[in-house]
């Protein structure tokens, strides 16, 4: 299939591209790796009267630490992040999220700004960047916003972004010394959207307790979730397989997942608990505690 007829850009330049988004309004779509867009244009789900490649702007394309923090630039390719030295050594959690995202063809094109601003409810890194506690900067040409990811993801497909606002930088904090992290999904085949992901960011003190927990769940509602309740089960507690079987059933438990062609809810349910106990259990081998 074609997509429908559509005016293109190609600003050069930051400024240009607000000023773009600002002077076309709804009508226009900003263009990053294009593997979602594209796609949807061509099935005519999305139909934009005019696209904004940004793919010139150098500008949005960055992996730098700042202040402790990790700062990511909007057209950061999915392999530069799979591969960056600085995130492998630092924050881990987003390497290894990025095996999962589809195949390596779409990696290399594919950008975390596009894909986050897609806002799939399966997708692997919202929930990633909920695990680490990361914020996402709204640009206009007259201001500039910052949002938790629990505040910028409002349903499926849909932001909080206005239309003439981009994201252009993810923000990770700094994690606290001595966290481990792991990720892990059930999904149809490789490189498939999630059935069920969930990412974990742990500590336990000297005594093998819980003294930080962070988990989030993607493929279980319109947008990513955080299990609140099985991280307050962890905290403060003994580091082991019951209490980490526990948590997981809280998890899962608090969930009311969609039923689609691919899973029924309560497959889902069973699923997010089995991959929850799994995801946990990883994490937590890697603090150097036996389970």
């Amino acid at each position: 299939m074609k997509p429908p007829s559509f005016e293109y850009h190609a600003p050069s330049t930051l400024r240009e591209a607000l000023r773009l988004l600002r002077e076309l309004g709804p009508d226009a779509k900003p263009l990053a790796g294009g593997q979602s867009l594209v796609p949807m244009m061509n099935f005519r789900i999305a139909h934009p009267r005019h696209l904004i490649d940004l793919n010139q702007i150098a500008a949005l394309s960055y992996i730098r630490v700042e202040d402790g923090g990790l700062c990511i630039g909007a057209m950061v390719r999915h392999r530069e992040i799979e591969h960056s030295q600085i995130i492998r050594q630092h924050w881990p959690l987003l390497s290894e999220v990025m095996k999962h995202v589809a195949h390596v063809q779409i990696r290399s094109r594919g950008t975390i700004g596009g894909s986050l601003s897609h806002a799939d409810p399966a997708a692997e890194l919202p929930a990633a960047v909920g695990a680490l506690d990361g914020e996402l900067v709204l640009q206009s040409e007259s201001a500039t916003r910052i949002l938790r990811a629990g505040d910028f993801f409002l349903s499926a497909l849909t932001t909080a972004a206005q239309s003439d606002e981009l994201l252009v930088e993810i923000r990770i904090p700094k994690l606290p010394a001595g966290t481990s992290a792991a990720f892990d999904e059930l999904s149809r085949r490789r490189g498939d959207f999630a059935i069920v992901g969930v990412a974990a960011v742990v500590k336990c003190d000297h005594a093998g307790k819980f003294v930080f927990a962070r988990v989030t769940l993607t493929g279980v509602d319109e947008t990513f979730l955080r299990a609140r309740r099985a991280e307050d089960c962890l905290l403060g507690q003994e580091a082991t397989p019951a209490l980490i079987a526990q948590a997981s059933r809280i998890a899962a438990a608090d969930l009311n997942p969609p039923s689609d062609l691919h899973a029924s809810s309560s497959y889902r349910r069973e699923v997010a608990e089995a991959v929850a106990e799994r995801v946990l259990s990883r994490a937590v081998a890697q603090q150097g505690i036996a389970l």
